[in-house]
């Protein structure tokens, strides 16, 4: 693998150079953001060949579970997650992967953004469970790499406007930059009054949770649309209150995402036309040799870092 990257509050890696057997010593090896290049295939696979350019799904399911047979292989109890204990991750030179879960990068598709595609697909989980209409308004309650990527999968789902809100300006500056974005400091301004003012005093049709944040959670009822949607993104550390009555009285429609399934085809089309651009996002990139001060400025969490980067090759 060639590079990795890591992001202000999450670890996350990115591999861009060689798939082939590796053997590990160290007691863990982290990363499962991954892209990279192709040094070798079994012989019954058809799709892929040396010297191309991939990145690979992290997340290896049994392929009898009934899960996998549902299309919902991401809950199958028997998943085997890179950087998941007791399962390496990607942080190396070589790995091997299953060719069904590692997917063929366009030219034009840099391996920075092939890492990318894995917390991509998370958004575009979300906005499929959202089951977006043409010319809705959305709302993400926090700004962090998974909240924008909600984001962004949402306005390339369909939505007319996304509103954002987090406490951090800079996090916020960031997302902002992207047509079709309302951002919201939470410092400055009422997440509800700024949806109410927005929707004439409707709601937003979709609401992405993403902060995991008790407050956010209990603002649900007085931010989503009667007969709108709630898509839960974000996981709480403890369980946090939920105003069941407050969206019984709007039934709001709820939803739930763990990982994803069956999208990365899609997230890898939707970069590579243009429609989706996660280079603004990457934030810094350091070679392989830099990687302890990488992770240290990931333990900082810097408010204007989104993802950083690791190159494993110059």
């Amino acid at each position: 693998m060639d590079t990795v990257g890591v992001c202000g509050s999450d670890v996350h890696y990115y591999t861009h150079g060689k798939i082939g057997p590796f053997v590990v010593n160290a007691p863990m090896v982290l990363g499962h953001e991954a892209a990279g290049e192709v040094i070798a295939v079994g012989a019954a696979v058809t799709h892929l060949a040396v010297g191309d350019r991939v990145c690979m799904e992290p997340g290896l399911p049994n392929p009898n579970s009934k899960a996998a047979k549902l299309g919902i292989y991401n809950v199958d109890p028997a998943v085997r997650f890179w950087a998941t204990p007791p399962i390496h991750g990607c942080l190396a030179p070589e790995v091997v992967h299953p060719a069904a879960y590692t997917y063929k990068l366009p030219d034009h598709v840099s391996f920075a953004e092939g890492a990318m595609v894995e917390p991509f697909a998370i958004g575009m989980q979300a906005a499929l469970r959202a089951r977006i209409k043409p010319g809705d308004v959305a709302v993400v309650t926090g700004a962090g790499p998974i909240g924008m990527m909600v984001a962004l999968a949402a306005l390339a789902g369909g939505c007319a406007r996304v509103i954002i809100s987090d406490l951090a300006a800079p996090k916020l500056q960031i997302i902002g930059q992207y047509p079709g974005v309302t951002t919201v400091n939470l410092r400055e301004e009422s997440l509800a009054e700024v949806v109410a003012r927005e929707t004439a005093n409707w709601g937003a049709d979709v609401v992405f949770e993403c902060s995991g944040a008790a407050p956010a959670i209990l603002d649900l009822p007085r931010i989503v649309a009667p007969g709108g949607a709630i898509v839960l993104v974000g996981m709480p550390v403890d369980p946090v209150p939920f105003d069941i009555v407050g969206l019984q009285a709007r039934e709001a429609r709820i939803e739930t995402v763990f990982r994803y399934a069956n999208v990365y085809d899609r997230a890898i089309a939707l970069i590579a036309s243009g429609k989706v651009d996660l280079r603004p996002l990457i934030s810094a990139t350091l070679l392989f040799d830099q990687s302890v001060a990488a992770f240290d400025r990931a333990v900082e969490a810097r408010p204007t870092d989104v993802k950083i980067q690791i190159r494993l090759r110059p």
